[in-house]
């Protein structure tokens, strides 16, 4: 993988991973468009290093939100900052089985497998259009709604649904507030995008070769800098219901997908 498909596919990671149109189905196209002929090894170090930069990015955008969740959680007293910390940790429990006990199904599901992604690109445009006909509310997530979005989070495990689209759409349609439900859809994700990365570091997997370090370094910086881009942009975008022209994009994308795997099959 050269410098600049690695740049690309970075800067293809930073705005998907924010915005409303799959991440994973998007890096999965990449690929295919970019005849990315990398070994799995390298490709999933190529990975680590992009969810690496977006994490890092989310840090940035909500360092104030996350110095309060650690406050909350380590002071052990019954505050607000404690029952978002204990929100945000029920929230993280289904994704975190899924991809304990269902890892290898899971991977299978990313070999290649564009029909898929097109499939839940047109379901994620539906979620979209849904969200964006919601009415504004004040309402905040309650315990009960965080194991529902929580499992929202580990659906969109699915290539091809977007992790933002489904959570936030999942919270705006149990009748919170749009940008509250925003805040929350990225602040759940970045415990378990740090511990699969450090899970992926641990397991051996990762070729020991010498990397490519411009080719990393190159999808690093373009994904780190778009995703705060992307993450601002995004939490805009839901106070002000526009996410409906991602929902037509979704259905163009997923659509165009499906229709070139079917004509080249």
């Amino acid at each position: 993988m050269d410098v600049l498909d690695s740049a690309i596919l970075g800067i293809i990671q930073g705005l998907t991973e924010f915005l409303p149109v799959s991440s994973s189905g998007h890096l999965e196209l990449g690929k295919v468009l970019l005849s990315d002929e990398s070994v799995p090894k390298e490709s999933m170090l190529f990975t680590v290093v992009l969810h690496f930069a977006t994490a890092l990015s989310t840090v940035v955008i909500f360092r104030k939100d996350i110095f309060e969740i650690f406050q909350g959680l380590f002071q052990l007293k019954w505050n607000a900052e404690f029952e978002f910390s204990a929100k945000i940790v029920l929230s993280m429990i289904p994704a975190a089985l899924v991809g304990f006990f269902f890892e290898t199904e899971m991977e299978l599901l990313f070999a290649d497998n564009i029909i898929l992604v097109g499939f839940m690109l047109v379901v994620t445009g539906l979620l979209l259009f849904l969200t964006d006909k919601a009415k504004p509310t004040e309402k905040n997530v309650t315990y009960g709604n965080a194991i529902i979005i929580g499992i929202s989070q580990a659906v969109a495990i699915l290539p091809g649904i977007s992790r933002s689209g489904a959570t936030i759409a999942t919270s705006v349609l149990l009748g919170n507030d749009k940008s509250k439900a925003a805040r929350f859809s990225f602040l759940m994700v970045v415990p378990l995008i740090f511990g699969k990365i450090a899970k992926d570091l641990s397991s051996g997997e990762i070729s020991a070769e010498t990397p490519n370090i411009l080719a990393l370094s190159a999808g690093f910086i373009t994904a780190f800098l778009t995703g705060l881009f992307a993450c601002t942009w995004m939490i805009s975008l839901v106070k002000k219901s526009k996410l409906k022209y991602f929902a037509i994009y979704c259905f163009i994308v997923g659509l165009a997908a499906i229709f070139i795997t079917q004509f080249h099959a």
